[in-house]
């Protein structure tokens, strides 16, 4: 009789630390496994995504950066490959689906960067041309057959247009008050940054005439610009390329450079060159090639060569990248340089 009295104890203490132990698990948030957060990953390589449930789910959806990624229907890993992601920092995020139950969202954050080595490619001077000394170079065009240029400083900013064989200024625009910064060509318009004024200004590019001007939303340095004819490249100074609406100027993404050894910082003047972004890299005379797919740099070139005069002001670094793009002419040139070269590449980094 003893027996059947324990028994039903037994099994009733049983069952009411089971259900506390349900509780507790019900009470707690669902968290990730894999990966831990603040992983470093080689773009390329493979991620498990694994998350620990609180409770069984009908779906779970991984996102990379709001991406999908993938999907599961429990606790057990998925594999990503990553190299169609973009470097840098990702948030990963994992939304969990339960009939009759509120969506359930957790995140944990990677950082995705390159182990590629980038090739140093070799050049040969083509031709050389001159260059205005008073201009300290920021942003540089080749349009049908002329070179235009924006150059800086306070009080002696201008937006010209250059007649390559003499270097002769054909058309100039002062820019009064501001410190002029990268421009680029969007169809029968120019776009021009400014230093720290958060003002972007539109040139029309027959006449050099002021269209508009408007302060930026966005409380960041303006560096360089380029275009892919659908899209704007904006660089601040740091690895971040900002990607612009070419219609509204508006931000609708971003990319981070790095390459083998991190993140490359300081990019300053760029030029779209067939599919790649060609930046120079300010306080240096080093041109970096980047994939704007994923900011994976996959070639630099060394111009030091060019301007060797070992007594120069350290400042009159290498500035201004030009593409012809009908003639496959690559141009370049720095702050306030004598001359200005058209350079062929050993060869082209390819996709």
């Amino acid at each position: 009789m003893r027996f059947k009295l324990i028994l039903p104890s037994v099994i009733l203490v049983m069952l009411l630390s089971q259900c506390a132990g349900d509780s507790k698990k019900t009470g707690e948030a669902s968290s990730f496994v894999s990966p831990e957060a603040g992983r470093t990953i080689n773009v390329g390589d493979t991620i498990n995504l694994q998350v620990r449930l609180n409770d069984k789910a009908d779906s779970i959806v991984y996102f990379a950066d709001g991406e999908r990624l993938s999907n599961s229907v429990d606790e057990k890993p998925v594999s990503i490959h990553t190299d169609k992601l973009a470097l840098g920092m990702k948030a990963i995020t994992a939304k969990i689906y339960r009939k009759g139950a509120e969506l359930e969202e957790i995140s944990t954050s990677i950082t995705l960067k390159s182990s590629l080595i980038p090739v140093k490619l070799e050049y040969t001077v083509v031709q050389q041309f001159k260059h205005d000394t008073q201009s300290y170079t920021q942003g540089l065009e080749y349009h049908n057959g002329f070179f235009y240029e924006s150059d800086g400083l306070v009080g002696e900013s201008s937006l010209r247009k250059v007649e390559p064989s003499t270097g002769k200024v054909l058309q100039v625009s002062p820019i009064d008050n501001v410190f002029a910064e990268g421009i680029t060509i969007i169809e029968d318009k120019i776009l021009m940054l400014t230093y720290t004024e958060n003002l972007n200004m539109e040139f029309d590019l027959k006449s050099l005439k002021l269209l508009r001007q408007y302060q930026t939303p966005y409380a960041r340095q303006g560096w360089g610009l380029c275009n892919d004819g659908s899209k704007i490249f904006n660089s601040d100074g740091s690895n971040v390329l900002h990607i612009l609406n070419k219609d509204t100027y508006m931000e609708e993404g971003y990319i981070e450079v790095y390459d083998n050894n991190g993140p490359v910082e300081s990019l300053n003047e760029l030029e779209y060159i067939d599919g790649m972004i060609y930046a120079n890299i300010y306080e240096s005379d080093r041109i970096v090639i980047i994939n704007p797919a994923n900011g994976q740099v996959t070639a630099e070139i060394d111009l030091s060569a060019l301007n060797p005069d070992s007594s120069r002001d350290p400042d009159l670094v290498l500035n201004g990248i030009a593409w012809d793009a009908t003639g496959k002419r690559l141009f370049v040139t720095g702050k306030k340089w004598d001359k200005l070269f058209q350079i062929k590449l050993s060869s082209q980094p390819a996709l």
